[in-house]
């Protein structure tokens, strides 16, 4: 690994085989998956251990929509760099969401955790190792090895991805020319072609994410009750009783 980082940029290929090899010396895991992060932009996936089956769920579908409620996003746009379990970070009803119920289950795993890499231009690289439920939760022994890890992981992170922006801002053209709308944010174009008023956007990009009525009050320093008020102003404008159906419309708006 020091080798790596002491030469010039290695491919990508290169860095992740590095970071599997360094991340399999200290522990057992299941999978990794590596992604970047720059605003509310379709993430870029820079390495994976994956089947072309696995891929299909874990980056193709997720890439497609579902990357926006998912808590390491989240946690990549504010950044938080460190290591972190997703239990950390994720809102308090997430486990019980629609989201987590239609498209996290499917990974079918136990645990995923991260390491976050702040890079500049408001671009951050998340490391993703994962154990499926048969495997079980990483221990506290194994978590404190990760974190020992992360700076090792960072200089691997800055010395292997120097470029990326170029690669966002590529891709960002790629969609002009096909047509599609890029000028603004992809939820915002969402909430702007569904009619929902600014507080009745923030309530349900929350509300997908996973957080109760209470959280969301905190949040937006609002009331609980003004909070659920506004939830079936919206349920009812949309002409949808869950968020089963809420989710739906989301996704298919997103596309």
């Amino acid at each position: 690994m020091g080798r790596l980082v002491g030469q010039g940029a290695p491919g990508e290929e290169e860095a992740g085989a590095a970071f599997h090899a360094l991340m399999k010396s200290l522990l057992r895991f299941d999978y990794i998956v590596v992604f970047a992060y720059r605003g509310q932009e379709r993430p870029i996936d820079l390495y994976s251990t994956f089947t072309s089956e696995q891929h299909v769920v874990f980056v193709n579908m997720y890439q497609a929509g579902p990357y926006l409620l998912d808590p390491f996003y989240s946690a990549a746009q504010e950044p938080k760099p460190g290591v972190w379990r997703m239990r950390e970070l994720a809102p308090d009803r997430f486990f019980s969401s629609e989201y987590f119920r239609s498209y996290y289950t499917q990974t079918r795993l136990a645990e995923e955790v991260g390491f976050f890499v702040a890079l500049d231009n408001g671009i951050t690289v998340v490391l993703s190792l994962m154990r499926r439920e048969q495997s079980g939760v990483f221990s506290a022994a194994e978590f404190a090895l990760l974190r020992k890890a992360e700076p090792v992981v960072v200089a691997l992170v800055r010395h292997a991805w120097p470029d990326l922006g170029r690669r966002f801002d590529a891709a960002v053209n790629r969609r002009g020319k096909s047509g599609r709308k890029v000028a603004k944010p992809a939820t915002e174009r969402v909430w702007r072609d569904l009619n929902l008023t600014d507080r009745e956007a923030a309530i349900v990009e929350l509300v997908l994410q996973g957080h109760s009525s209470e959280s969301i009050g905190l949040r937006l320093g609002i009331s609980t009750g003004t909070v659920k008020v506004h939830r079936r102003n919206v349920y009812r404008k949309l002409g949808i009783s869950s968020q089963t159906q809420l989710l739906s419309i989301y996704l298919k708006s997103l596309g």
